[in-house]
C-alpha cells in the first residue's frame, strides 16, 4: 500500500536524532532502546514501515507533555524528555509522522 509514499525521513530528522543521540551520551539520559533504534534509523534516513510512522505518531501523541518539563529545548542541560523527543526526531519527527501516517490511511481508503 504505501510503496508509492515516500518513507524516507528527511535530513531535518536525521540531524535532530543525532543531535538527540550526541546528547544522550553527553548527559546519560533520555530515551528507550526503542528510542535509540528509532534515532539511529532516522540517522541513516533508513525507509521506516508503516507500523514504525504510526508509533511514531503515537509516541509524540503521548510525550507531547513532555514538552512543559523543565529543561525542555535547553542543550546545556536537557530534559530527559527532550533527549527522547529528539531520538525520535523532534518537533520536525512529530509533523512529518502525522503527514505520512495521514497519507498511509488516505491510501488505504482509496487503494
Amino acid at each position: 500500500m504505501s510503496e508509492h509514499i515516500d518513507l524516507v525521513p528527511p535530513q531535518t530528522l536525521a540531524e535532530n536524532a543525532e543531535m538527540g543521540l550526541r546528547l544522550r551520551r553527553e548527559f546519560h539520559r533520555g530515551g528507550t532502546q526503542i528510542g535509540i533504534a528509532r534515532a539511529r534509523d532516522l540517522r541513516a534516513r533508513k525507509r521506516l514501515s508503516e507500523d514504525t510512522i504510526r508509533r511514531m505518531a503515537s509516541y509524540f501523541a503521548r510525550h507531547s507533555v513532555d514538552k512543559q518539563a523543565a529543561d525542555f529545548g535547553n542543550r546545556r542541560n536537557p530534559s530527559a524528555g527532550y533527549i527522547a523527543w529528539l531520538l525520535w526526531g523532534g518537533d520536525e519527527g512529530r509533523d512529518w509522522a502525522e503527514r505520512k501516517k495521514a497519507e498511509i490511511e488516505r491510501m488505504g481508503q482509496t487503494g
